[in-house]
């Protein structure tokens, strides 16, 4: 089963939760922890289904419910929102059929927002999956949600 092949990269360390976390979540076709992988992270760290379970709640990252296969995070820090990630919210939303937390009809894209990406002076910004793009306007999400309509 992928999740032991996954938990054997790892010491059974406490310290390597999160990147034992990480793998399994993205290792998931549907982008997110499981019960199950939460009950095998907390067996093989010796430490309570509870503690794990925290942990994962705790970051944004980390999500309990399936996800599209793009997660798209838009940004809404200060430098962000002064430059229209808000008006670009309300676009994706129609764009997508989506409200915030939600996942395309198609399963190709999961809605989220994020306090900050960290990539200011290309504000307003998004990440998809692990790609930080900046600069955005309608017409450069267009192109962006249609590069990955294609590749789905």
């Amino acid at each position: 089963m992928y999740r032991d092949a996954i938990l054997k990269k790892f010491d059974p360390r406490l310290d390597n939760i999160l990147f034992i976390l990480h793998e399994l979540q993205d290792n998931n076709p549907q982008h997110y922890l499981a019960n199950a992988d939460i009950e095998k992270c907390a067996d093989y760290l010796n430490i309570p289904y509870s503690y794990v379970h925290g942990v994962v709640t705790f970051y944004s990252m980390f999500s309990l419910k399936p996800r599209g296969r793009y997660i798209i995070r838009l940004c809404d820090s200060p430098p962000c929102h002064l430059m229209g990630s808000e008006s670009l919210l309300d676009y994706l939303k129609k764009k997508l059929k989506v409200d915030v937390g939600k996942t395309t009809a198609d399963g190709v894209f999961t809605l989220e927002i994020t306090s900050c990406l960290g990539i200011c002076g290309v504000a307003p910004a998004l990440m998809m999956n692990e790609e930080m793009i900046g600069n955005l306007t309608p017409e450069r999400v267009d192109t962006v949600l249609e590069e990955r309509r294609q590749t789905s």
